[in-house]
């Protein structure tokens, strides 16, 4: 695939979806085949959690972390083959991976003031690039005018058995909790008044839970292709 986006095209691919759908390995590989930039938005709301919590702060106090949101620095590679976040300079690419971070970030990123600061850095960093770009709420909020938007979703006992794979956990009982926790966050997310978890109306759904992630990666370039004519 020579060129991926044409002139005057836009040239974003908006990839969202819920916990446990394979999204991120999916957006990372999607860039490095399309030769583009990546941004996990998520990671952006999981710094800004982090920080949150090591501060001692509420995270349901929405005023202390929306004035945290706006002096927060947070620097993320956009390159796929470099994880690296910093928040104020603190590398924090493996904390914001804690547990505490996963069971917070809902409540944080559900904040108005704090979505609306972290669109602007978003479109702040895609600006003039080809990007592939992976959240809850970039085909409908921060880039509804992308070229592709593709939505990601899959069974939840396939979402929780994924997450369980990446995380080892093998007890059922604590599957369980985390087939619970994924629900949980589903609830919150899609139920948020500020950027709810839905998929655009002119989004291309694609069902993950009998799909390998190469088979996910070829029905999106697929996507590419077609919408934007390329080869």
């Amino acid at each position: 695939m020579t060129e991926a986006f044409p002139s005057g095209q836009s040239r974003i691919v908006a990839i969202d979806g819920p916990s446990g759908t394979g999204k991120s390995s999916v957006a990372r590989e999607v860039a490095r085949r399309l030769r583009a930039a990546y941004l996990d938005t998520g990671a952006m709301y999981r710094a800004l959690t982090q920080t949150v919590l090591a501060d001692g702060l509420d995270p349901a106090d929405a005023e202390a972390v929306s004035r945290r949101a706006r002096s927060l620095q947070i620097e993320i590679d956009t390159d796929p083959e470099i994880d690296h976040v910093a928040a104020d300079g603190r590398d924090v690419t493996e904390l914001i991976r804690s547990a505490e971070v996963t069971a917070a970030v809902s409540a944080v990123s559900a904040i108005p003031a704090v979505r609306r600061r972290l669109v602007e850095v978003q479109r702040d960093l895609a600006e003039g690039a080809t990007m592939v770009v992976e959240g809850r709420d970039i085909g409908t909020v921060v880039f509804p005018a992308a070229r592709l938007k593709i939505f990601l979703t899959a069974a939840p006992a396939a979402r929780a058995a994924r997450r369980a794979g990446q995380l080892g956990i093998v007890e059922p009982d604590e599957i369980a909790a985390l087939t619970e926790s994924l629900r949980a966050r589903d609830e919150l997310d899609t139920n948020r008044a500020e950027s709810p978890l839905r998929p655009a109306t002119d989004a291309v759904v694609i069902d993950s839970t009998e799909l390998s992630r190469e088979d996910v990666v070829e029905a999106i370039l697929a996507a590419v292709t077609a919408r934007t004519g390329s080869e």
